[in-house]
């Protein structure tokens, strides 16, 4: 342990079990020092992110529902009571209708379409309104992507057009709050065994696929994100703002599939 980050206070949003990205980010964040606050939504989550925080020595879980302003206001008013500044929120939070992640994208209904929006690229940016009024001294906004967002990827549909909105938001924001000296980042994994993952239609094929013809042959790993986000939450990153980087073992640099694999 290096304690890059000791000292500082972050909330993470988006556990959801022991194998989630927003997990193996927290393990890295503690790991290096940090005091972690967590948000989770309805009761079932809560009873998943409990024992999981107290493990890394947190009681402070907020109920949020992200579509709800209540909500949020409560959440951020909890955390502004509890510690007064926060110096980095980790946003790891999307939804889109599993129906909907199978068949052809032209199928997307405009409900769906709505909520997968709302839910997987406004809440980071009414996060990041809400967290910066508690980063008087500056600090940094993490959120997830996946290149999706700008490749066609089987089944991905709707989540391709919010990943896309949210990444151009990653860079809005960011000229926005840096002169506050607040950094705004996005880290974009490879394919990952998840829950989050494992609703979209294909996604063991696309994990192997992956594996099989990255250039280091090998998906990302929690340990890899989570590094990845120390680096951001921690002084070295100081200079980095409006950045999507990939950890995805270089995948997203081919143009075509391994020779062995054509």
């Amino acid at each position: 342990m290096a304690n890059l980050i000791t000292g500082k206070r972050g909330l993470v949003m988006g556990v959801a079990n022991d194998r989630s990205i927003a997990w193996g980010i927290a393990r890295a964040l503690h790991a290096e020092g940090a005091e972690l606050a967590f948000s989770y939504q309805g009761e079932a989550f809560g009873k998943r992110v409990e024992p999981l925080a107290a493990s890394l020595g947190s009681d402070l879980l907020v109920d949020v529902d992200v579509t709800n302003d209540a909500s949020m206001d409560a959440c951020f008013a909890t955390l502004k009571d509890r510690w007064g500044t926060l110096d980095f929120v980790v946003h790891a939070i999307a939804f889109s209708d599993k129906a909907e992640l199978t068949g052809r994208f032209i199928n997307t209904s405009r409900e769906n379409f709505r909520n997968s929006l709302t839910i997987s690229c406004y809440s980071f940016i009414d996060v990041a309104k809400r967290a910066s009024e508690l980063m008087p001294e500056g600090g940094s906004l993490i959120t997830l992507t996946y290149q999706g967002s700008n490749r066609v990827t089987p089944f991905y549909n709707v989540m391709g057009v919010a990943k896309a909105a949210l990444e151009s938001s990653v860079r809005y924001l960011a000229n926005d709050l840096g002169p506050q000296q607040i950094r705004v980042n996005a880290i974009s994994p490879g394919p990952m065994k998840t829950l989050a993952g494992a609703a979209i239609g294909g996604a063991r094929k696309t994990f192997k696929t992956t594996e099989a013809n990255a250039p280091l042959r090998a998906n990302a790993t929690l340990e890899a994100i989570g590094g990845t986000a120390v680096y951001l939450a921690s002084d070295y990153g100081a200079c980095t703002t409006g950045e999507i980087i990939l950890v995805d073992g270089g995948y997203h640099v081919l143009g075509m599939l391994q020779p062995e694999n054509m």
